[in-house]
């Protein structure tokens, strides 16, 4: 078993070796890892790059630490004398996950929050050094937000003026929900945070909306391995049955401001979960108003990829589906995927609403069939040979236009799609049965496989 140090005994002899013997921190450093490796011990848990104060040999981030703890327990809050302290936790903070561990470890982080929490009038420089610290510290390390975390932070968020503070303490709340269903789940519980968060959606400030636009997809996200089951959609119906509606008509108001309209298209998608959450949109304006923006911004490709997955979301309820293509949707989705085919990303998304659109609905897909998108979804294909997503999803926008249109067939396989998909199932044989259902009800050769066969019969007495 190799041998290991705790890191206050490596951050002693680096001290050792520039009190003692006048060495620079650079070489004090070197010194004290030749020393251990010499001696056999494992340093891969040493965090070798604290920066060191080159008089005293002690690391800078504890002696802010210890600086900011004597300054708030004598509520010396003074913006000369604590700033820069904060400015060195989060400068430590921004180099890697172990700083911050070690920055929490210090307890710098206790003494922020309990700071935020029990001061009421402070000075706006401090307020938002405070939050840049804790927004630093919980990085990638939400383990160490608490209830106490999320009080104060929304405590400071009701009576946040300053778009900057409000983005600050909404990004503090985003950092906490990566990675963390244990947050998500404290978050959504608490009974004013939904009311809090309708409250933002007035604001004027842009960045406060794409800000909270982050969180509330942050809040329904499945990405914590720790947890078997995660509650995603239920934080989904509770913020859409909340807000969705409120969220839609922000398109409007914000149409001048293009980043910001992706990020509300985004957010509307991921809260679309639900057959009755599609209408909402619609009747919300939701529908007309991203079919304009596909007309007001053709060249923009975010913009336009953002639609695609609005679109691809509304079409889950069958009556919406409808609705979009009778309002124009197809020739505008032919446009932007003959405009934007090389654009991979945007491709990918485009097939996929495409093959969503035509799924069970012989009318759509002969709107779609009619802008002359087949040669437009080969033509992608082919451009995008090596991609099994382009690949597969390009397989289901063709099975889907030609399963219920059989009359596409004939001018499908003249445009070159059979030998597309042939390659398609070469290049990428995980894919093979979404290719070969493509062939298949394209009525072209295809060697489809028994997937199981009884071996021998089986005889069922009744006693």
């Amino acid at each position: 078993m190799a041998k290991v140090i705790a890191q206050e005994t490596f951050d002693e002899i680096v001290k050792e070796n520039i009190v003692e013997f006048s060495m620079s921190v650079k070489e004090a450093k070197e010194e004290t890892i030749k020393q251990f490796e010499a001696q056999g011990i494992h340093l891969g848990n040493i965090i070798k790059d604290l920066s060191i104060d080159p008089e005293t040999g002690v690391p800078l981030i504890t002696i802010s630490v210890q600086a900011l703890k004597k300054l708030t327990e004598a509520k010396d809050l003074d913006p000369e004398k604590i700033c820069p302290h904060l400015d060195v936790v989060i400068e430590e903070c921004k180099i890697s996950v172990p700083h911050r561990v070690l920055a929490a470890k210090l307890g710098a982080y206790d003494c922020i929050v309990r700071t935020l929490d029990t001061e009421d009038n402070l000075n706006a420089e401090v307020l938002l050094k405070l939050l840049g610290a804790a927004n630093a510290i919980v990085n990638k390390q939400p383990d160490v937000f608490t209830h106490v975390s999320l009080a104060v932070a929304l405590k400071h968020l009701k009576s946040a003026t300053d778009p900057t503070v409000a983005c600050d303490l909404l990004k503090w709340l985003q950092k906490a929900c990566i990675l963390h269903e244990t947050n998500r789940q404290m978050i959504m519980e608490e009974a004013l945070v939904i009311p809090t968060f309708k409250t933002y959606l007035s604001r004027q400030e842009p960045e406060v909306i794409r800000n909270l636009c982050a969180l509330l997809r942050y809040l329904i996200l499945d990405d914590d391995i720790r947890v078997e089951f995660g509650k995603a959609h239920e934080h989904a119906r509770q913020l859409a049955s909340a807000s969705l509606a409120d969220i839609t008509q922000l398109l409007t108001k914000f149409k001048s401001e293009p980043e910001l309209v992706s990020d509300l298209m985004l957010t509307i998608a991921s809260l679309t979960v639900r057959n009755e959450f599609c209408q909402t949109v619609e009747e919300a304006g939701g529908l007309q108003f991203i079919l304009d923006a596909m007309v007001e911004f053709p060249d923009s490709v975010k913009i336009i990829r953002e639609a695609c997955k609005l679109i691809k979301a509304l079409a889950g309820n069958d009556v919406v589906k409808l609705h979009i293509i009778e309002c124009g949707a197809a020739p505008l989705l032919e446009s932007a995927l003959n405009r934007h085919k090389d654009n991979e990303p945007f491709a990918r998304h485009a097939l996929a609403c495409i093959s969503t659109l035509a799924l069970r609905e012989s009318l759509n897909s002969k709107a779609l069939f009619e802008t002359g998108i087949s040669e437009t979804i080969i033509q992608t294909m082919k451009i995008h040979r090596t991609s099994k997503i382009i690949q597969r999803n390009g397989a289901w926008a063709v099975r889907n236009m030609v399963s219920r249109s059989r009359d596409q067939c004939d001018t499908f396989i003249a445009q070159g799609v059979e030998d597309v998909l042939n390659q398609a199932l070469t290049d990428h044989p995980s894919i093979i049965h979404d290719v070969k259902s493509a062939l298949r009800d394209l009525g072209c050769k295809v060697q489809l496989n028994e997937e199981w066969k009884a071996t021998s019969e089986i005889q069922i007495k009744n006693d």
